[in-house]
């Protein structure tokens, strides 16, 4: 039987976190950079404990007006401190409510840069070397993040998105470019076959292969539980099996 985690992003400000988390296996919450205060970070957390959801720090950019999609020019020491210092707050809470922060996944801009710069990368890593546990890192295959966590002797897991449209050379669209997030019975095809087959059918028709241990439903779309809700009924008539990558 094929298995699979299922992360969502959370703490947003959109108010989902009742209805999300407990229709994933992992909850990705933001900690005070692109979103979320220390009220929203203690739901999220409480959420995810009640119903077994693994909890993760998702740190981003410190720049909530573009809710952390926007690059900003960053040398490895500022990488490491923003990371630290963020995801600290969610150690912190989270060992107040008697669990921990099981992974880290890196939010927006703040993804993307660490994946392609060395610099961010490594100061990204550094930082979580630094944390109790160390938590896993989780993103995508083949990145400098990917390689440098390993380096650095971290666990590191697959991410893969259920709602995003990917490129013929398996990158993902621009958000600024017309129909690069999914949904519905869209999103629903990209999610089965990227848990059953670790690829995708890009636009033209043309399948490519994406390793994953994870796929990512987006807490900020407009239909965030309607389509995860989709996802699992998908996934229980495919008989595929959903659990936590850090079980």
């Amino acid at each position: 039987m094929p298995t699979i985690d299922l992360n969502a992003d959370v703490g947003e400000g959109f108010d989902v976190e009742g209805a999300l988390i407990p229709l994933v296996t992992s909850a990705s919450i933001a900690c005070g950079g692109h979103a979320g205060d220390p009220q929203t970070m203690r739901r999220s957390v409480a959420i995810a404990r009640e119903h077994g959801v693994a909890i993760g720090a998702h740190p981003g950019h410190a720049d909530p007006e573009h809710f952390g999609r926007r690059a900003l020019d960053l040398d490895e020491q500022h990488a490491h401190r923003l990371v630290l210092v963020q995801t600290r707050r969610l150690v912190t809470i989270a060992s107040e409510l008697g669990t921990r922060v099981r992974y880290v996944k890196l939010h927006g801009a703040l993804y993307h840069q660490a994946n392609h710069h060395d610099t961010i990368a490594r100061g990204v890593v550094s930082a979580v070397a630094l944390l109790p546990g160390p938590p896993a890192l989780l993103g995508p295959a083949g990145t400098r993040l990917h390689h440098f966590a390993i380096k650095a002797g971290l666990a590191y897991f697959l991410e893969a998105f259920a709602d995003r449209v990917y490129e013929e050379d398996g990158s993902l669209r621009s958000r600024a470019e017309k129909g690069a997030v999914l949904s519905s019975a869209a999103l629903v095809r990209q999610a089965l076959s990227l848990a059953t087959n670790h690829g995708i059918v890009t636009p033209l028709g043309n399948s490519v292969p994406i390793a994953c241990d994870s796929l990512c439903l987006h807490g900020d779309t407009p239909d965030a539980v309607e389509n995860a809700r989709a996802v699992r009924e998908a996934f229980a008539t495919a008989r595929i099996a959903v659990q936590p990558f850090t079980a």
